[in-house]
């Protein structure tokens, strides 16, 4: 934030080639540029919860290097998000890639530090491991939150190998530690073999509700989205996007990729569809650019991570407009 209050914004792509300098996410300033920020831009180069391809601790820095072709007015929400809201880089959370329970209480610490400032927090993973302790951080701030989970798999499962943390199972722990409202919780995208039938029990006894990829396209974009809306209600949201919710025509840069999965529209869609959700944080894991073709899936992630800016940056200036607090700074309504 400059000196007179006003966001700052990108660099300048009619003055500095967007080739050229520190990628950035969307260019825009390191968080130690500007002093504090409404939304910082985080990166955790983690993957040492996944059970088939590694390479997700890449995702982070290949999505900044694609945002570089990101411009600053989103004409399809008819906003600037950065001159709505200060966004800026805040790097990467540097974690153990040795230990997972190591890294998930340093990923836990790192987000309960940045949400003290009142910024929310947009997250580039990274495997789907690191969404447990987000979701910690988030509830610890707002109480249990609804979530909207896209992705190809339920990563409800409770072990894999007897490891309780991985990247198949935050949403299982996330539910049983109490940081999500079991009445908010849904799916979007699951497609692809399961283990067994009861995979899908466990999911729904846990409150989950699945939209399918193949709902989404005989639906359709906006019943969907009414529907996902109406079960988020008016509480805190958090969004989690696994990348392999695409379809691989789309994303083949992930680890674990599932044929039949949604198009990148129909995920931008959706989550423009969200605006006016109370959106806290969210985060975009599972990019794992070895896989990756002309940066097809990069490019995806960046534009999907620049529609969740900016409906965050969208709520914090309708909030600022309208005389909010918008530090996001409430006393924590749960203990953890």
């Amino acid at each position: 934030m400059s000196s007179t209050g006003t966001p700052r914004g990108p660099v300048d792509s009619s003055r500095v080639p967007r080739y050229a300098g520190p990628a950035t996410f969307a260019r825009l300033p390191r968080l130690d540029e500007v002093g504090r920020t409404d939304v910082a831009v985080v990166g955790v180069p983690f993957d040492s919860g996944v059970s088939y391809r590694p390479g997700a601790r890449f995702g982070g820095n290949a999505i900044r290097e694609a945002s570089r072709l990101l411009r600053p007015y989103n004409p399809a929400q008819d906003a600037a998000p950065f001159a709505l809201a200060q966004v800026a880089d805040a790097g990467d959370i540097a974690v153990n890639p040795f230990d997972i329970g190591e890294a998930v209480a340093t990923v836990e610490g790192a987000a309960d530090e940045l949400l003290a400032t009142g910024a929310r927090l947009m997250t580039l993973g990274g495997d789907h491991t690191i969404a447990l302790p987000l979701l910690r951080a988030v509830a610890r701030r707002h109480g249990p939150v609804a979530l909207l989970h896209f992705d190809a798999h339920l990563d409800t499962w409770d072990t894999y190998f007897g490891a309780a943390y991985t990247h198949g199972t935050p949403f299982r722990r996330a539910v049983e530690e109490g940081v999500v409202d079991t009445a908010a919780l849904s799916h979007v995208g699951i497609r692809g073999p399961l283990y067994g039938r009861k995979d899908l029990d466990d999911d729904e006894k846990m409150g989950f509700g699945i939209v399918t990829s193949a709902d989404v396209m005989r639906r359709g974009v906006d019943e969907v989205t009414d529907q996902l809306r109406q079960r988020i209600g008016d509480r805190p949201l958090y969004v989690s996007v696994d990348i392999d919710v695409l379809d691989p025509a789309h994303a083949p840069g992930t680890g674990t990729p599932e044929a039949g999965g949604l198009t990148s529209r129909e995920l931008l869609e959706i989550l423009r569809g969200l605006a006016g959700c109370r959106l806290v944080s969210a985060d975009l894991v599972e990019v794992a650019p070895a896989y990756d073709h002309a940066e097809m899936t990069s490019v995806a992630a960046s534009h999907t991570a620049y529609e969740l800016t900016t409906l965050m940056a969208r709520q914090i200036a309708g909030e600022r407009d309208r005389g909010l607090d918008t530090t996001d700074q409430a006393p924590p309504r749960l203990i953890l």
